[in-house]
């Protein structure tokens, strides 16, 4: 088939998914940087996405972002030179360390995460509760099939 007649047809999972990741990504970015946090990127929510308030092992974070480790630990370096998390000996494994959040991280997260469910909260209004919810869960299915987890 021909790209052009492909362009006719429905956007498949991969663009739909691109297309809301991205789209999402530049609001959330654009109201964070607005907030005070202008110099996270979208890149790095690889950490900031998936980082415990405790703290986060960078071998847990690599594997719940789908990042391989170097990245992560490139990504934890760019955030720590930013003043958004710091690395602390685990008190578990005296090996390990723990990528913990600052202020400055746990203010960043907690702003994401009320852009975040505000964006949630107006897609909802739009198309309607129950169909968000239904939305989001069948989305969640496709996700975890998808990923395998």
């Amino acid at each position: 088939m021909r790209r052009s007649q492909r362009k006719q047809e429905e956007p498949d999972l991969g663009v739909l998914s691109s297309r809301t990741l991205f789209s999402l990504q530049r609001e959330l970015f654009t109201k964070l940087g607005e907030q005070g946090h202008a110099q996270v990127r979208p890149r790095h929510g690889a950490v900031l996405a998936y980082l415990d308030v405790e703290g986060s092992r960078a071998t847990d974070l690599a594997a719940q972002s789908g990042q391989h480790k170097q990245v992560i630990g490139t990504l934890v370096d760019e955030l720590v030179a930013l003043g958004y998390v710091e690395r602390q000996p685990d008190p578990a494994d005296r090996r390990a360390k723990l990528i913990v959040p600052t202020e400055k991280g746990l203010d960043h997260m907690a702003k994401s995460d009320a852009v975040l469910a505000e964006m949630e909260a107006e897609h909802a209004r739009a198309v309607g509760e129950e169909a968000y919810a239904e939305f989001k869960r069948v989305f969640r299915l496709v996700a975890e099939r998808q990923t395998g987890s």
